[in-house]
């Protein structure tokens, strides 16, 4: 049985690529690769029920941001669901429709590729020290994920 590998697990202020990430993961012994992809979407819900409308947002991590990632990506790895553990998350200025996160996993099977995918990146926005300021077309504002 071919040895799981966290691959990718950073986190950075450039574009990321879904291409990187699909190669990064691809293993002849994987029968199934998963992959999620978090855009920045043009809207987010107020307690009223009400969406405003997102102009923009920023990201910031924490210095030991990736780290945490990788951590969490080599616990994952270790209960031997999948072959190759991929995740990448964006810092900086991103405007509405770019790619925020792209998560991959490949496994031998489909279903553990969805699972530890969808794992991965739940554990990945609740744990790793990434914040969000949204940006309004109202001129709000608002943090997501301080602590």
């Amino acid at each position: 049985m071919t040895p799981v590998t966290v691959v990718l697990a950073e986190i950075r202020e450039t574009p990321l690529s879904v291409d990187e990430v699909l190669r990064s993961v691809s293993d002849p012994t994987a029968g199934g690769i998963c992959l999620f992809v978090g855009t920045v979407r043009d809207h987010d819900g107020r307690e009223d029920g009400e969406p405003d409308v997102v102009a923009h947002l920023d990201y910031s991590a924490h210095p030991q941001a990736a780290e945490t990632a990788r951590a969490l990506a080599d616990r994952l790895a270790a209960d031997g669901r999948s072959v190759r553990i991929g995740v990448v998350h964006r810092t900086g200025h991103l405007e509405v429709g770019d790619v925020a996160v792209v998560v991959g996993v490949s496994a031998h099977h489909r279903g553990e590729a969805f699972d530890v995918c969808r794992e991965l990146i739940d554990e990945f926005k609740a744990t790793v020290p990434i914040w969000k300021h949204q940006r309004f077309a109202d001129g709000a504002d608002e943090w997501v994920g301080l602590p």
